[in-house]
């Protein structure tokens, strides 16, 4: 079934497949649809609504695969009302889902390029999609380069994941931490820092950056002394986002509409008003 056909505010039945604890908070949930001939497409960066009855709607990005269909999957940090009850879901339970919505990461404009994400935090679970868009068709991209700042070590998102990506030995992933432990022998600082080292051709390289507004700012700074052109440079904007299709106004960032516009946004656009928090 394919949800963009139907009434994008009735929410469709998912049943939970299984819980991950990814961090101490924040975790995956993998869904299926429990409609007959049930399936879900998206594109890499698009969200959905996600709905637990009697309690209220949340949007957050799809991290799973989209070369895959068979299973929604969706990462997410307790934080809000809504999430801190997600989190207490368990196998078998079932929300509503809503979507999928939004612009997506350019990941057709990218091939030929070299391609550089930048996540900072939770922010690597949009990012992740393009990942696995990227490695299906491997031979249509030059480097790949993935720069990823947490907090601490145990904030690490997708850990065994990125272990594993690793060792595949054509994508190029750094990590640092803001707090070491003594267990760590990564990097050590903001995920800015790496830039500098960062192993790509600016005059050849599309950037996808999400995370904090803060950490995208200084990112595009840097990235942008590297020589990445603006129109080269994307990022995943994040506001109070109710409706989903631009009815509401409650996304409403200058002239766009988070929803519907967004989240992902080529920056040159929108650079005049990025960041500044009264928008």
């Amino acid at each position: 079934m394919n949800h963009s056909i139907m009434d994008p505010m009735i929410p469709h039945p998912y049943k939970i497949q299984r819980v991950i604890k990814e961090t101490h908070d924040t975790f995956t949930l993998e869904l299926k649809s429990i409609e007959k001939n049930g399936t879900f497409s998206f594109a890499p960066g698009q969200f959905n609504m996600l709905y637990i009855a009697g309690i209220g709607e949340v949007p957050i990005s799809i991290s799973g695969n989209p070369t895959k269909n068979g299973s929604l999957i969706h990462t997410t940090r307790a934080v809000g009302t809504v999430t801190k009850e997600m989190a207490k879901l368990k196998r078998s339970d079932v929300i509503g889902i809503r979507g999928p919505f939004g612009t997506n990461w350019p990941v057709k404009e990218a091939e030929g390029n070299d391609v550089l994400l930048v996540a900072g935090g939770i922010g690597l679970a949009p990012l992740r999609p393009v990942i696995y868009h990227i490695l299906s068709k491997r031979e249509y991209f030059g480097k790949i380069i993935l720069l990823y700042g947490t907090r601490t070590p145990q904030d690490i998102l997708f850990r065994k994941e990125l272990e594993k990506l690793k060792s595949r030995l054509d994508i190029d992933i750094y990590v640092t931490v803001d707090r070491a432990t003594r267990a760590w022998n990564g990097n050590v600082g903001v995920v800015t820092r790496l830039i500098p080292r960062a192993p790509f051709d600016p005059i050849n390289t599309i950037a996808m950056i999400c995370g904090p507004e803060i950490m995208m700012r200084y990112t595009i700074t840097e990235i942008s002394r590297r020589g990445i052109a603006s129109e080269n440079i994307y990022v995943s904007v994040e506001r109070n986002m109710k409706c989903g299709i631009g009815l509401c106004g409650h996304c409403l960032y200058g002239t766009e509409f988070i929803c519907k516009d967004g989240p992902v946004f080529r920056y040159d656009q929108i650079q005049n008003i990025f960041g500044k928090r009264e928008f």
